[in-house]
């Protein structure tokens, strides 16, 4: 066997003793490679709306200065591209390889929470949320450390 095939997923092999599983897992992968290609649509537009939204920002009076809502605005933009980019990459390394990637997976959705942090308006929210949203950033947080704090074993030879 060639090694191509030696990357694919397990979870969806090329071969399978049931034709209809085997062509299921095909039109399955096929999907996947639409998500990606919407994905890079979604990247493309969401570069456009920063453009768009730093430069509404900039030429509205006072023309060229930005508030501290404009700039955590544009943070929060800036994130959402970012995390399309992580997913974007999920995406391809899934395809590419037999392993799930679980650090980077973890990773996104840190980003995800931290956009979500910044453009947080604190004033509006319940201490539940609050509390809700710093379980979810501590279990992240300390999920991608274990997983850190693993892969960096040293080996004992």
């Amino acid at each position: 066997m060639s090694n191509e095939s030696d990357k694919q997923h397990k979870e969806l092999p090329e071969e399978h003793i049931d034709p209809l599983i085997k062509h299921l897992h095909s039109i399955i992968r096929v999907c996947v490679r639409v998500l990606a290609v919407l994905m890079v649509a979604v990247i493309m537009w969401g570069i456009g709306d920063v453009v768009y939204v730093l430069y509404q920002r900039l030429i509205t009076p006072p023309v060229f200065l930005l508030n501290i809502n404009d700039i955590f605005y544009t943070f929060g933009a800036f994130m959402a591209v970012l995390i399309a980019i992580e997913i974007f990459i999920n995406i391809r390394l899934y395809l590419e390889s037999n392993d799930f990637p679980v650090k980077l997976v973890i990773a996104t959705a840190l980003m995800a929470i931290a956009r979500k942090v910044i453009v947080l308006d604190i004033e509006k929210l319940t201490p539940d949320y609050i509390f809700a949203i710093a379980a979810t950033v501590l279990a992240l947080g300390l999920t991608y450390w274990l997983l850190h704090k693993e892969h960096k074993k040293p080996d004992r030879n």
